[in-house]
């Protein structure tokens, strides 16, 4: 009789051991209280480009209104797709979260083996900010001092110009294909690490132009750094009356937004997730983020979770169609 109840005792410890192996996972339920320590956002960038223009003042918002300081952790490196693999294989416990672009929606389309998957290996939280991308040149490198100007002086000089990007694959080399495939104009392409780096270039003369995101360029586009010759939309930026539509410098088709958003690691739960994308409501419609936002062109952004995902759906499919026709490649 005693050995079947040694049995019995055996197996029911070992069921407890299970049940209690199951409730240590960090990220099996969320923890009470969250956040009880520091949270990270990954950036994919180097400091100084536009993911951070927007993800810092953010993060200080966050911090406020969390009570625990949010983070920046820029992991640099392959067009962003380095910072978005480590993001994707983050403890998915609410204390990791992804801070992605546009250039990750294209990805897929020049980067053919990623170890990520932006539409299953995350879960789509929040857009950040969407501005216009700015055509902005080096004035003492290009005799050009608007887009119709720009465009001329390429079709009289192919190859003398090059444009500085944030590196392969990302929206600044793919905008500048899809401006030389609908102006009929050729650039030599310069990939760098990030936007930061390329406009530090920029500034410095090493490079003539870049196709770049507002909210990177605005700093220096102010301070008299680049000038700015168009944004590529139909309509002006706000907090950017004075620089003309690429519609109004004669190149019409040609309409690109930098798009910044956040995810979570796939299997953060729920109730973290719905908590984070409450929290981004509020930050971003804050006062101090609106004005932030606006001066760095760019309008408060409302698409959260499954509305945001059918948009970077969209994305992916649309920057997969350019990729194709202009024929672009990992340099």
């Amino acid at each position: 009789m005693k050995q079947p109840n040694l049995v019995l005792r055996r197996a029911a410890l070992s069921g407890l051991l299970a049940i209690g192996a199951g409730l240590a996972a960090p990220w099996a339920l969320a923890e009470p209280g969250w956040p009880q320590r520091p949270v990270t956002f990954v950036v994919p960038f180097p400091a100084g480009g536009g993911t951070d223009a927007f993800a810092r003042p953010l993060t200080a918002v966050l911090t406020k209104q969390l009570g625990r300081q949010v983070i920046i952790d820029n992991k640099g490196g392959a067009g962003g797709t380095l910072g978005a693999g480590i993001a994707a294989k983050a403890a998915p416990d609410g204390y990791t979260w992804f801070v992605g672009a546009v250039h990750h929606a294209i990805a897929p389309s020049m980067y053919p083996r990623l170890d990520y998957n932006l539409q299953t290996d995350f879960i789509p939280v929040a857009l950040v900010s969407k501005v216009p991308q700015v055509i902005v040149v080096n004035p003492a490198k290009v005799p050009a001092g608007d887009l119709k100007a720009l465009v001329a002086y390429l079709k009289a000089h192919p190859g003398k110009l090059n444009y500085g990007s944030a590196g392969n694959g990302t929206s600044h080399h793919l905008a500048g294909e899809l401006f030389k495939m609908q102006t009929r104009t050729f650039i030599t392409h310069i990939p760098y690490r990030g936007a930061g780096p390329a406009l530090q270039d920029l500034m410095a003369g090493q490079v003539d132009l870049m196709f770049d995101g507002l909210g990177s360029s605005a700093p220096h586009i102010k301070g008299g750094r680049i000038k700015a010759l168009a944004v590529a939309a139909d309509k002006r930026a706000p907090g950017f009356p004075d620089i003309p539509t690429s519609v109004e410098g004669g190149v019409p088709t040609y309409q690109v937004a930098t798009w910044y958003g956040l995810w979570a690691p796939k299997g953060t739960p729920k109730d973290l997730v719905d908590r984070m994308t409450e929290e981004m409501g509020k930050a971003l419609n804050s006062p101090e983020l609106k004005q932030q936002w606006t001066s760095l062109g760019s309008e408060t952004p409302t698409l959260t979770g499954a509305a945001f995902g059918s948009f970077v759906d969209a994305e992916v499919k649309r920057w997969s169609e350019v990729a194709k026709a202009s024929g672009a490649k990992l340099d």
